[in-house]
C-alpha cells in the first residue's frame, strides 16, 4: 500500500522537490560568497576607489563601510548539513 501511495503521490512531486533543492543550493552558495573575506575586501577596495574618484561622499563611504563590515561579522545561517562551529565550550 505504501508503494502505491509513493508512486501516485510522490512521483509527480519529484520535479518540484528537485527545483526546491536546487534553489537551496543556490541560496547557500550566494550566502557563502557574500560573506567570503575576499569578496568583502573587494567591496571595501571598490568603495575606497569610489570615494577617491569623487563618486560618493565621505558620509556615504562611512555608511557603506559600516554595512559591509556588519555583514562580514554576522554569521550567516549554516548550510544545510554543515556542522556547527566549535566555540570552545562544552555543552
Amino acid at each position: 500500500m505504501d508503494l502505491l501511495f509513493d508512486l501516485t503521490v510522490g512521483l509527480p512531486l519529484l520535479p518540484l522537490r528537485a527545483l526546491v533543492k536546487i534553489a537551496e543550493v543556490i541560496q547557500d552558495q550566494a550566502e557563502m560568497e557574500l560573506h567570503h573575506p575576499a569578496a568583502v575586501r573587494r567591496q571595501l577596495e571598490d568603495l575606497e576607489e569610489a570615494r577617491r574618484s569623487g563618486e560618493i561622499s565621505e558620509e556615504e563611504e562611512r555608511q557603506a563601510m559600516t554595512e559591509i563590515l556588519e555583514r562580514m561579522v554576522t554569521q550567516p545561517d549554516l548550510p544545510r548539513g554543515a556542522p556547527a562551529p566549535y566555540d570552545g565550550e562544552e555543552e
